[in-house]
Parts: C-alpha cells; sequence; structure tokens
C-alpha cells in the first residue's frame, strides 16, 4: 500500500477526482474530463467534415477512414436492425453516437490520461437522457399521442391484468432501458480504469523493490498484465460504443415500428 500512497497522498479517490485545467475559479472551469469531451468532439468533426468536402472516385486519407466508418455503422448497426428505409434516415444519428464513444472510451489508454471521460456517470447518463428523448419522439411522430399507452398495454392481455402489466411495461420500457444504457457503459469503462491502475502499481512497486532477483522474477508478470490490459481496454471501448449505439438503434426501431 505504500506506493499506492506515495502516488495518491489524497486517497484513490483521486483517479476520479480532477481539478479545474482552464479557467480555474470561473463557471467555465474545464477539467480533464470537459476537454477530453471537448477534443472527442473535435476529431468527430474533423474526420467526418473534412473527410467529405473534396469527394474523390477513390477514397483516401480521411476521406477513406470517414466512409467506412460510416458505411460499417449504416450495414451493420442500422439497416441490420431498422431496416433499409429506417436505417439509413438515422444512420448519421447513429454513427455519430459510435464515434463520440469510441473516442472518448480510447482515451483511457493515452500515457498521462489513462482514463475515459465515460467513467463519470454524468456522461453516460446525459447520452442515456438524449437516447431516451430520441426514441421517445420517434414513436410520437410515428404513432401519434397514445405512443406511450399502446406500449404498456400489450395486445391480448386481459384488462383486469392492465393494473398489474402497466406499471411493469412502463418501468421496463421508459425507466430501465436509459438507467441500463447508462451504468453498463459507466461500470465496464470504470472496472478497466481500476484494472489499468492497478497493473501499474504493480509494475511501480516492483520496479521499486530491493531484491534485485524479485525483481527481474516478477516483473514480467504485472508488465505484460499491463500490456494485455491495455489492447483488452481498447477492444472494450470499441464494444461499448457498439452495444450503446445498436441498442441504441433497436430502441428507436421498435418506437417508430413496433410491429417489428
Amino acid at each position: 500500500m505504500t506506493v499506492v500512497a506515495e502516488l495518491f497522498p489524497n486517497g484513490i479517490t483521486e483517479l476520479f477526482e480532477w481539478k479545474a485545467l482552464l479557467f480555474k475559479g470561473t463557471p467555465y472551469a474545464l477539467n480533464k474530463t470537459a476537454i477530453m469531451v471537448l477534443v472527442s468532439m473535435v476529431i468527430c468533426l474533423v474526420i467526418f467534415v473534412v473527410g467529405s468536402r473534396k469527394r474523390a472516385l477513390v477514397p483516401h486519407g480521411l476521406q477513406n477512414v470517414a466512409e467506412a466508418g460510416y458505411l460499417a455503422i449504416e450495414e451493420q448497426i442500422a439497416v441490420e436492425v431498422m431496416g433499409a428505409h429506417e436505417g439509413k434516415k438515422w444512420t448519421p444519428f447513429l454513427a455519430s453516437l459510435f464515434f463520440f464513444i469510441y473516442f472518448i472510451n480510447v482515451w483511457s489508454v493515452f500515457p498521462g490520461i489513462q482514463f475515459p471521460a465515460t467513467a463519470r456517470i454524468a456522461l453516460p447518463g446525459l447520452l442515456a437522457i438524449i437516447v431516451w428523448i430520441v426514441f421517445i419522439g420517434a414513436g410520437f411522430k410515428t404513432q401519434g399521442p397514445l405512443y406511450i399507452f399502446k406500449n404498456i398495454t400489450p395486445p391480448g392481455v386481459p384488462k383486469p391484468l392492465y393494473v398489474l402489466v402497466i406499471p411493469i411495461e412502463f418501468i421496463s420500457k421508459y425507466l430501465v432501458r436509459p438507467f441500463s444504457l447508462a451504468v453498463r457503459l459507466f461500470a465496464n469503462m470504470v472496472a478497466g480504469h481500476v484494472l489499468l491502475t492497478v497493473f501499474s502499481v504493480m509494475c511501480v512497486e516492483l520496479l521499486k523493490h530491493e531484491s534485485g532477483a524479485y525483481q527481474i522474477a516478477f516483473i514480467p508478470l504485472p508488465f505484460f498484465g499491463l500490456l494485455f490490459m491495455t489492447a483488452f481496454e481498447i477492444l472494450v471501448a470499441l464494444l461499448q460504443a457498439y452495444i450503446f449505439t445498436i441498442l441504441t438503434a433497436v430502441y428507436i426501431g421498435g418506437a417508430a415500428h413496433p410491429e417489428h
């Protein structure tokens, strides 16, 4: 525990509590989390705006990245889940969501940062609320003002059971969905962040150990563990962005076309 006390003199909570870096003492103060969000937004804008400005018959550079990423979301998520017509209409929103979440997540493996902004519940919560508003809005647009009532009264259920079924359906569809979206993303990224920290601390502790033979024998274990966890964290960042996006497509598709 000595190395932990040295690295985090104010407690392990320093991993999740960052002081303001820009505009300190003002209502516009920015810490690392806010800066990562802004930088990720800029990266997404640069890739898609610059990549689509001068289109070539054979895409290259940023155009190739933008087209490949957009088509992957369109074909593998939007069209696959929502159908050709509806999927293509929602692809811009789904692609923006996917790449923003991925770039936010992947900060966890950058030296000096090693922290995903989605490991703060506020950001996953905000994204989940946006998705919640969008899929409810899509439902009202396609099904009319009785959209919610239609979805919490399954066909074939006897009316006397509505007293039991309606609260269950309402909670599961309109409260649990955004909550599970936020918590799933938050919990997975926190877990990866903590594991990377544990292996990093183990490496530092073994390097500082007095016994040279002990170092030689055991330093490769946490070091290779750290490399493995770093690669695994990149995969988790991609996977969590994919899961969040495909669930969003499922919710929007179900709201717009409940028969599917």
